[in-house]
């Protein structure tokens, strides 16, 4: 059981209390703060940005600019996008703004009690985390567009949207004040609050006892009637899992593009971006599953959370061993949620779960980096991958995605499946956040699922959280049913080299760790002449790899920083780990894997 002292709990829940949504404050108000957004040229791609700061009584204001966009995690310095910010006091004086910091701003008051703040966003980066406009529509991430007082962040204030005409909707999960006119409870719900702005498709759909409400940019070759049955679908597995829904609104924007970049979180909407034609065929399922993803985020990351995840520190990195929880788990579930609403059958998600484990066990990085620092260092390695990420790195989406399936599988199997990891997460969300709302440490974690299991987990911790030791697949699976066939050698001709082609070049882009390569000296940005005396472009390399066999010997002619060399190649060899898997139940083990893979139709 964890013990909190009264008044460190008050003082915690005064912090966290945005997460609540309402305009209560334990503290004292210092300034207020209004926005007004316009946008009077869309096809330069800027908007304009009015902060009006009313009460304020100091020599010097502070005006910051966010450095990243919670859900991702890497410094974007959105501050680069902003023009000069100019300042006028309440008669219309302007006032001296000098820059004091990479996204920051002085202001001199001259004892002005009410101060206007004027500056432009160049917004040109379509994805979930950034702002965007052009005279097809408007797209705002607040993180990215709004800047706020130093030190003035937990009081309310207004939004009001000056929309360019030719843009006649609005859609956003702030709420709704009047023509145009939105209200926020604190900066931080502000910023959690994106906004879609033009011409774009409504419709809307109830499930769980929530309104929901999709505002669908671009063509695809989506059917509204289907969107609205199979996302209601979604949004009643993961209540039921959760065992209620916080939200009495909740808003899906999605952006229908050429390219799919995926979504980001929020407390009562979420941003999707897929490719236009993914409502069809075998890429439905994925589009599906991107929203059982995000959804289940509104639980498990936006209110139960790692205590470092809010309140937002906007100026730097907010770490935390704990992402292979919160992306690894949501990963987990937006599998496990298609296979609960009847879209994969019980073969189909297994060989979904499967898939990943062989995925996460035959990456190099698996051995090297504990999901608990790939989650730590994810501002500095997984969303900054490079040439040899894949021999040192681990997702900690997928590994997480892993160790949530083997805790079902263990939770199930201990409790006689009459529990399973769905009740894990209720309990954390009664204790970190219906009682407290204020997110747990690392420890703390632990400590609940040693709670929750009544046993030490240790074990599981230090081998497969913060070590890197193999999993031993049989031994969890047994317990549903399952008999895993582990260390199953494919043995595969390899070079082990990933190439490019581009501007008439082929270039090595990645060598695999103690791969034939790599003991023979390739090494990436080397550009690839020829074969065996035979100029190759990729298409032509990779057919002439296919034909080699393990131990064959090759003639590369590269270029290295313009020297032109040769090499004696012969052959490697890959042995992947294919991990497979077949029933064989008895009477437990049929009612346990029953439980585990069940649907609610």
């Amino acid at each position: 059981m964890l013990i909190f002292e009264t008044k460190s709990i008050e003082m915690k829940k005064s912090l966290f209390v945005f997460l609540l949504f309402t305009c209560f404050s334990f503290g004292s108000k210092a300034v207020s703060v209004d926005y007004q957004v316009g946008m009077s040229s869309p096809n330069s791609h800027y908007f304009e940005v009015e902060m009006t700061v009313e009460e304020v009584n100091a020599e010097f204001i502070t005006i910051k600019m966010p450095v990243w966009a919670p859900g991702s995690y890497l410094v974007r310095e959105f501050s680069k996008n902003v023009n000069i910010v100019r300042a006028t006091s309440g008669d219309g004086k302007e006032l001296a703004v000098k820059k004091v910091a990479k996204n920051a701003w002085q202001i001199a008051t001259n004892g002005s009690k009410k101060i206007k703040i004027n500056y432009e966003v160049y917004a040109f980066e379509l994805t979930v985390r950034t702002s965007f406009l052009d005279d097809s529509h408007g797209y705002i991430n607040g993180t990215s567009l709004f800047m706020y007082v130093d030190g003035d962040k937990e009081n309310a204030g207004t939004l009001t949207i000056n929309a360019h005409d030719s843009f006649k909707k609005i859609a956003t999960a702030l709420p709704h004040e009047g023509k145009n006119v939105y209200s926020f409870a604190n900066y931080d719900h502000l910023v959690d609050c994106p906004i879609e702005i033009g011409n774009h498709l409504e419709f809307s759909f109830k499930a769980a006892g929530v309104n929901h409400k999709v505002a669908m940019y671009g063509a695809g070759n989506f059917d509204v009637a289907t969107l609205q049955k199979d996302m209601a679908k979604i949004v009643e597995a993961e209540t039921k899992i959760m065992g209620e829904n916080p939200n009495e609104n909740y808003l899906f924007i999605i952006h229908n593009l050429t390219v799919g970049s995926g979504g980001l979180e929020h407390a009562n909407s979420t941003t999707l971006q897929v490719n236009r034609w993914t409502y069809q065929g075998a890429d439905y399922n994925g589009f599906i599953s991107l929203v059982a993803h995000e959804y289940f985020h509104l639980w498990n990351v936006k209110r139960m959370r790692p205590n470092t995840l809010g309140p937002f520190n906007y100026d730097a990195e907010n770490y935390t061993d704990l992402l292979w929880v919160m992306e690894g788990f949501t990963s987990y579930y937006d599998e496990l949620v298609l296979r609960r609403a009847g879209f994969f059958s019980e073969d189909e998600y297994l060989n979904k779960l499967f898939s990943s484990i062989n995925y996460v066990e035959n990456q190099p990085g698996n051995l090297i980096q504990p999901v608990a620092h790939a989650s730590f260092d994810a501002w500095i390695k997984s969303y900054r991958p490079n040439e040899n990420s894949a021999n040192t790195t681990i997702s900690y989406y997928s590994k997480g995605q892993i160790l949530a399936a083997m805790l079902d599988v263990y939770i199930i199997q201990k409790f006689a499946h009459q529990k399973c990891l769905d009740d894990f997460l209720r309990m954390l969300y009664v204790d970190f956040y219906k009682k407290q709302a204020i997110g747990y440490t690392e420890d703390q974690f632990q400590t609940s699922l040693e709670t929750f299991l009544g046993e030490d987990m240790d074990w599981f911790f230090d081998k497969h959280v913060y070590g890197t030791a193999t999993i031993d697949y049989g031994k969890f699976f047994t317990g549903v049913g399952l008999n895993v066939f582990d260390n199953v050698k494919d043995a595969s001709p390899e070079l082990g080299i990933k190439v490019n082609e581009a501007g008439g070049k082929l270039t090595i882009s990645g060598v695999t760790k103690n791969s034939a390569a790599e003991k023979q000296g390739l090494s990436v940005n080397d550009e690839i002449i020829a074969v065996d005396g035979f100029r190759v472009n990729k298409a032509a390399f990779d057919a002439m790899m296919s034909k080699k066999k393990s131990g064959d010997e090759m003639e590369i002619l590269l270029s290295r920083d313009n020297i032109i060399k040769t090499y004696k190649i012969k052959m490697g060899e890959r042995k992947a780990v294919n991990y497979v898997y077949s029933a064989s139940f008895n009477e437990v083990t049929k009612s346990n894997f029953s439980y585990w893979l069940r649907t609610d139709n």
